[in-house]
């Protein structure tokens, strides 16, 4: 049996409004799980249910194996995850919305630069997570109070056309 990967998350990294990395230096993918089960913990302690988690990924080579990791930990709690792929921010948050989800968790650096990861994340439609939640994150990760359950996968094909499609035919109407 293969020995588990220690741990490891500097926990410098979790912000005011969402979390940085640089990977594999910083947090490694047996941290990334954590991160996962504490966030889908801290999910279901605010919505009382087995959630709805939208995630996605953006074009960073390592991205998408991060997101298997985070997609792992969130499972171990008992959210149901639905996977949009390769996408932009604004198109996880539009997701929240267009598919009725409880949560959103996207992997991403952002503007910085190859070698970094990150989480977006928010509850609350159309917010992030705020200075007080990544704290109460961060600490629920650090105490590992992790809630456990079963989840659920499925992927969401060509949810980008779903986006595009909306930017395109819902048009403002003011002059």
């Amino acid at each position: 049996m293969p020995k588990s990967e220690d741990i490891h998350i500097n926990p410098l990294g979790f912000r005011e409004y969402d979390a940085r990395w640089l990977y594999p230096q910083d947090i490694n993918k047996a941290g990334i799980k954590n991160v996962g089960q504490g966030l889908g913990s801290q999910i279901i302690s605010k919505t009382n249910k087995s959630p709805r988690v939208i995630v996605g990924h953006d074009y960073r080579s390592y991205s998408e194996e991060i997101k298997k990791k985070l997609i792992e930990g969130l499972l171990e709690t008992g959210c149901k995850v639905e996977d949009i792929g390769l996408a932009l921010s604004p198109t996880v948050y539009f997701a929240q919305f267009n598919l009725d989800a409880d949560a959103v968790a996207m992997v991403t650096a952002s503007h910085n630069e190859n070698g970094w990861t990150g989480i977006k994340m928010g509850i609350e439609k159309g917010l992030t997570h705020s200075p007080k939640e990544m704290n109460e994150l961060k600490k629920i990760v650090f105490e590992k109070k992790f809630v456990k359950g079963k989840g659920s996968y499925k992927e969401i094909r060509d949810f980008k056309k779903i986006y595009i499609d909306s930017l395109t035919n819902d048009k403002i109407k003011k002059k």
